[in-house]
């Protein structure tokens, strides 16, 4: 492992706080850095927050990272060498009515951060970036590949993600500290994000509720439970690219799973059975994702370990721990 500590933004979120714990866990120290926005609810990011503080080796800043000024001066005083960059305007409906959000978060603190690893002498940057970059478009087989076209975002955030992997590529050409950019496929799991829809939907079925099932149900994701997301993530921050090189990696499950399916899924899980209102797709959503997973798997040996039957018992059993009723 390189010395100094891992700067990680977005560390109260849901991936963010999970790799924080695994890099924690292997002995690293970590400098968490997130601005505690109120995008879902706040207590769960203070909850998450509070798994971290108080363990040897963290620290957590509240901080904008789109200031960055401030952000500099975090990274040179830290000493950190590498950077996971997670924090970002995350939801694709979201931005059809909050489109400054994503120019804040995800492009100016995008920004941000690559101009923190230039003057502060960081060596290694793995940020997030997203399946959605794919657009909406047919499925070849064995799923997207890295090289596929990524030049027909349906939604601003998916325009914002891959504006920040075409900056990246800029950025460590022109500087030379390599980069590596991280496709996630449908994350999910403990801690999860309340707009995601397995939790929304788990929310709403055990309120005795009815679920809004869009598309009619017959999208289909790439769900991919969030153990396996920080073993994609590990994997990549340990094998940059050489001097001035920039990757991009899809980390997912590569297996596709049909809305209405998940939905059988994580009734079994809560054992409590959803009432069905079905809508037309949204604007901004694609109907199917699905992760050719080859390059990530040659480059680190990554498999997806946890299917979608274990991962959602996994996320009922940890629901009552943080909703207590």
């Amino acid at each position: 492992m390189a010395s100094g500590p891992v700067i990680v933004t977005g560390a109260a979120g849901f991936i963010g706080m999970h790799l924080a714990e695994r890099l924690l866990d292997r002995g690293e120290a970590v400098v968490g850095i997130d601005v505690f926005n109120a995008y879902y609810d706040p207590r769960l990011k203070a909850a998450r927050a509070a798994r971290l503080e108080g363990r040897p080796g963290f620290s957590m800043v509240r901080m904008d990272i789109a200031e960055h000024e401030a952000l500099l001066d975090l990274v040179k005083t830290s000493g950190a060498r590498r950077i996971v960059h997670l924090a970002a305007q995350a939801g694709v409906r979201y931005s059809i009515d909050n489109p400054f959000a994503y120019e804040r978060s995800n492009l100016a603190g995008h920004l941000a951060v690559l101009e923190a690893c230039r003057h502060a002498g960081v060596e290694n940057l793995v940020y997030a970036s997203s399946s959605s970059v794919y657009g909406d478009r047919p499925i070849a087989e064995g799923g997207f590949r890295e090289t596929d076209p990524a030049d027909a975002p349906v939604s601003l955030y998916a325009a914002t993600k891959r504006s920040c992997e075409l900056i990246s590529a800029s950025y460590a050409r022109l500087y030379g500290f390599p980069q590596s950019g991280l496709r996630f496929f449908t994350g999910y799991g403990p801690w999860g994000r309340p707009d995601m829809a397995y939790y929304d939907f788990t929310q709403k079925i055990l309120a005795g509720e009815p679920i809004e099932v869009y598309g009619e149900g017959r999208m289909a994701r790439d769900f991919t439970y969030v153990d396996d997301i920080i073993d994609g993530i590990i994997g990549v921050l340990d094998n940059p690219p050489a001097q001035g090189g920039h990757e991009v990696y899809n980390i997912g499950d590569s297996n596709p799973v049909g809305l209405m399916e998940m939905i059988t899924t994580l009734e079994q899980a809560i054992g409590r059975k959803a009432v069905k209102i079905m809508r037309p797709m949204q604007p901004g959503d694609v109907t199917a994702t699905y992760a050719d997973i080859s390059k990530l798997n040659a480059l680190t040996g990554y498999k997806p370990k946890v299917a979608l039957e274990e991962g959602l018992a996994r996320f009922a059993a940890w629901w009552p721990t943080f909703h207590r009723s």
